[in-house]
């Protein structure tokens, strides 16, 4: 439910001596609500009942079919089922370079191994000789029937399993369930050079599963012949299912759907805390200026940390047992390697060069010019120690928040980056946004805008492997639009020349029709170059994750209604069931 019509129901409450049952349809789903009211919880309760069906298990093993042969060392080897099972893994992506990497293919071939038989053990000892090719061509040819099957069909199976399991009763709010199959069994892959790439992650089975639901509700049931590892009755948190998997031993949920009412609630909270950011930032950065000169090398270190989190939106980074991931470092992780200084030179400015791998082993580069005592800092920080060294030796993550707890209630390093993200957005689209530009001109400037946000905090990617040839199809529309274009041109010419000697209705008609089709053909050939200019632009950033993650969404509603843009133009139809309420607080004046 919306919180515009949270405030409704108040309001209603507050004024109406009326005991009424009113129903509200929102995004096709009936939600009742007695007597207008919305219970809230004050004692850290999330809910008082819930009740769900449980998880989605992957389908069990299916073997081979016996014309599908493994080979090792060019002769046909039968696999034991469980082998077997790891072996199609492994072909499911031979045609990835991840099977190319030394790494990958060590991790996987001792985890297989651990599946083998003695026999198979004893047998096949060199990765090199085994051939999953026949293995590999059945996956792909069952992929190619998958894709030719109708839409239809895909949607029917799927519409079956999200109404059985994709929603749960939660406080009288039948809710969607975000994720409610458990992922299949398959081979870790990690992100960059992650150590532990190409490890199998194990089948989750019934024992491994904790479910949470309230002790009056009708608990979901295991498959006949299991049992859960345990029944909670947690109401302090929001999860349903829980479970370790098995590679780094990170706890996995099941939980509600972004478009959820604690969901929604949760992202206002998230960018509320942002905005009171906003009326204390500049008494926060006077003091961590003041810090730059304590006398002791914690607090100096603490200030000059906050300044980059601040000035440059990094991630503050994350304490991890050393090879349990890759080597991905934040701001207060950082080591002496990772920077370098260059000092004043015939009056250029202080610059420090940034070059680490940051979340998801997205390379992070940046050189930017600092203040003079931030610079000096840094080579006290650097002073008589080795490149893999921290830079901040007397700091770390918790320490940081701690203190940022201190300044301002629920502060944390994460809120400076919703921060400097909503508040980067809101000014680009101020500067960008040309009122005489028609709606494909005004998207691009909201799409340059988010980039500005998204290189700001980083979020890069690969160019997608498709992304040449997309242009190149994206080009020959462009090139035929103008062709077409220019033949329009030619006849709307002809038809004035004839309109002139004719001078009757007819002709005057006609000539009206070719300008028509000459205008829709500009505005045809203005919207495909604006969307090449816009790919090309975008083709090593994402902008989704900070749209969705880190820019308050009453930012990008606002400059729909101010301008007129549709807000299916900037939202698809899930993200602004996620957003659902931030479209309906934000007016066209809204002001992060």
């Amino acid at each position: 439910m919306s919180f515009c019509a949270l405030i409704i129901l108040d309001l209603y409450k507050a004024i109406s001596p009326l005991n009424v049952i009113i129903t509200i349809n929102y995004y096709d789903c009936d939600i009742t609500f007695p007597q207008w009211e919305e219970e809230r919880y004050t004692d850290g309760s999330k809910w008082k009942f819930l009740e769900h069906k449980g998880p989605v298990f992957a389908p069990p093993y299916e073997p081979l079919p016996s014309n599908v042969k493994f080979y090792y060392d060019g002769k046909h080897m039968k696999l034991s089922p469980e082998s077997e099972e790891v072996a199609t893994f492994f072909a499911k992506m031979l045609d990835h370079e991840y099977t190319t990497k030394d790494i990958f293919r060590k991790n996987f071939f001792k985890d297989w191994k651990k599946e083998m038989s003695s026999e198979e053990k004893a047998k096949i000892t060199d990765l090199k000789k085994c051939n999953f090719t026949e293995l590999s061509d059945y996956f792909k040819a069952q992929s190619e029937a998958r894709k030719a099957m109708t839409k239809e069909d895909k949607l029917e199976e799927n519409e079956r399993m999200l109404q059985e399991y994709g929603f749960c009763i939660m406080d009288n709010h039948r809710e969607r369930i975000a994720n409610f199959r458990i992922e299949p069994p398959g081979l870790f892959r990690g992100r960059g050079d992650h150590p532990k790439m190409g490890m199998l992650k194990r089948r989750i089975r019934p024992k491994d599963i904790i479910i949470n639901c309230s002790k009056d509700s009708k608990h979901p049931e295991p498959p006949p012949g299991t049992k859960w590892k345990e029944v909670r009755h947690d109401n302090k948190v929001t999860w349903l299912v829980s479970w370790t998997e098995n590679i780094q031993g990170s706890i996995k949920y099941i939980m509600l759907n972004p478009s959820s009412r604690i969901k929604g609630e949760k992202d206002w909270q998230k960018y509320e805390t942002a905005r009171r950011l906003k009326k204390c930032v500049d008494r926060i950065r006077t003091q961590y200026r003041e810090d730059w000169k304590s006398k002791e090398m914690r607090i100096r270190q603490r200030a000059v940390a906050l300044y980059f989190i601040d000035k440059l939106a990094l991630r503050a980074g994350n304490e991890k047992e050393e090879g349990e991931t890759a080597d991905t470092v934040g701001c207060c992780s950082v080591r002496v390697e990772h920077i370098k200084l260059y000092p004043e030179n015939d009056g250029q400015e202080f610059v420090v060069e940034f070059d680490f791998l940051g979340k998801d082993s997205i390379r992070y580069y940046n050189k930017v010019p600092v203040e003079k005592r931030v610079f000096k800092n840094l080579q006290l920080f650097m002073e008589n120690k080795e490149p893999d060294d921290d830079l901040f030796d007397r700091l770390n993550t918790s320490v940081l928040n701690k203190h940022l707890q201190e300044l301002m209630d629920g502060l944390t390093a994460k809120v400076f980056r919703t921060y400097n993200a909503s508040i980067t957005l809101q000014q680009q689209l101020k500067a960008l946004t040309n009122a005489d530009e028609n709606v494909t001109a005004k998207i691009l400037s909201y799409n340059r805008a988010n980039r500005a946000v998204a290189i700001l905090c980083n979020h890069q990617r690969a160019p997608p492997k498709t992304f040449e040839k997309s242009m190149q199809n994206l080009q020959t529309k462009i090139d035929a639009k103008r062709d077409q274009l220019s033949d329009a041109k030619r006849e709307l010419k002809s038809s004035k020349a004839d309109a002139k000697v004719r001078r009757d209705e007819r002709s005057k008609k006609t000539v009206e029709t070719k300008k028509k089709a000459v205008e829709r053909l500009e505005d045809q050939l203005m919207k495909l170059e604006v969307q090449a200019t816009d790919r090309e632009e975008n083709k090593q950033i994402a902008l989704g994750t900070s749209k969705l993650n880190y820019l308050d969404p009453r930012i990008s509603v606002a400059w729909c209604k101010k301008w007129g843009i549709p807000v299916e133009k900037i939202y698809n139809k899930t993200q602004r069931e996620k957003f659902a309420w931030a479209i309906d607080m934000a007016e066209e004046d809204y002001e992060f």
